[in-house]
């Protein structure tokens, strides 16, 4: 059970923490946060801010052979659905900011994203490869719903006939059927969507700010009902807190019309280890020390793993119980169901954005 006393309502993150590139660091003193209770105030702002930025190129090259992707498109930096694991904050630091409260509070919106996707597609030299949404942090975050960037990022793929994939934990995605069944109908995408658990329990305390479990199952039968090819992620699988879930889970999101199901085992790189440990000492003070030791058994004694190969999957006893979960998982529910392998053959036509006639 948490600690709700300790609890910042709403945040991933319980703290901020010191930026490692940074030679000095900020502290909250004992006597300030006493006088900001006597006076009635917050000892720090609970508030999302938008900080706009205008990169000078928007698709990554993907160098890790462990993700599956060659390039990713993230229009924003940072994320404020809050998942306490979420290997993308180490990334914040590169910003100036912390892996903490910043990685959630301090959202980085790309406002030249499409601008520069265009130029991207209408080039000579790019040739078609499949370009994915949300390789570091979610293209499907709150502020999407006000902004729309992804929904003109997606437009722009369709104008080019260009193969997108997708990866989201948010139920906004919903939003831009309409875009999606014309790329579908080509054969130009497909959805990832991440769901870690079936308790809303455990999904409010591990991602606090993403959609519910119940709108992500109705999002992956929505898109199969659309036609357009949808497959989910159990990301990351955390011994004792979701790892018990793997055959129900696979069992529900087949029955709702997912075409595979995938996993990674939680890993707690640079900062993350103690921003983790940090809050499952406040959110589940009774089993904390056996999750992290528990985790610890999955990459050799320590929280961190950063090798190709198993850093993914993890190794030991418990990471080999895991994959012959999912093994017999699929065979079970998912069997003779395949993924759709996207075309990458529409986009010279369509390199000027309309389709050349001669």
């Amino acid at each position: 059970m948490s600690n709700a006393k300790n609890h910042i309502k709403g945040r991933g993150a319980q703290k901020k923490v010191h930026n490692r590139f940074f030679e000095h660091s900020h502290e909250l003193r004992d006597d300030f946060l006493n006088y900001c209770a006597s006076e009635g105030e917050e000892a720090q702002s609970s508030k999302t801010s938008l900080i706009d930025t205008f990169p000078k190129t928007i698709v990554n090259k993907v160098n890790s052979p462990d993700v599956g992707m060659n390039y990713s498109l993230n229009p924003y930096q940072g994320c404020e659905h809050g998942c306490i694991y979420c290997y993308a904050r180490n990334s914040h630091e590169y910003w100036g900011y912390g892996a903490g409260l910043d990685f959630e509070q301090k959202i980085l919106v790309k406002r030249n994203a499409v601008e520069l996707l265009e130029k991207k597609l209408s080039s000579a030299r790019w040739e078609a490869s499949p370009i994915v949404l949300s390789g570091n942090t979610d293209c499907y975050q709150p502020i999407e719903k006000k902004l729309k960037i992804t929904r003109k990022l997606l437009q722009t793929f369709l104008k080019y006939r260009h193969r997108v994939g997708i990866i989201t934990k948010n139920a906004l995605v919903q939003r831009d059927l309409d875009i999606l069944r014309e790329l579908a109908q080509d054969n130009l995408v497909h959805v990832n969507l991440s769901v870690t658990s079936l308790s809303e329990e455990t999904r409010r305390i591990l991602e606090p700010r993403t959609a519910s479990i119940k709108k992500r199952l109705e999002t992956i039968e929505k898109l199969s009902e659309a036609n357009i090819p949808v497959s989910v992620m159990m990301a990351p699988i955390i011994p004792s807190i979701n790892s018990h879930e793997i055959m129900p889970l696979v069992k529900e999101v087949s029955e709702r019309g997912a075409l595979g199901v995938g996993y990674t085992i939680v890993r707690l790189n640079g900062a993350i280890g103690g921003i983790f440990r940090d809050w499952i000492k406040k959110t589940m003070p009774d089993r904390a020390d056996k999750v992290l030791h528990q985790i610890e058994s999955l990459h050799g004694g320590s929280l961190n793993d950063s090798r190709f190969g198993t850093r993914m999957k993890g190794e030991g006893e418990f990471a080999s119980q895991v994959a012959q979960q999912f093994k017999i998982a699929k065979a079970k529910y998912l069997k003779g169901r395949e993924r759709t392998v996207l075309n990458c053959d529409l986009h010279e036509e369509f390199k000027n954005g309309q389709m050349k006639l001669f």
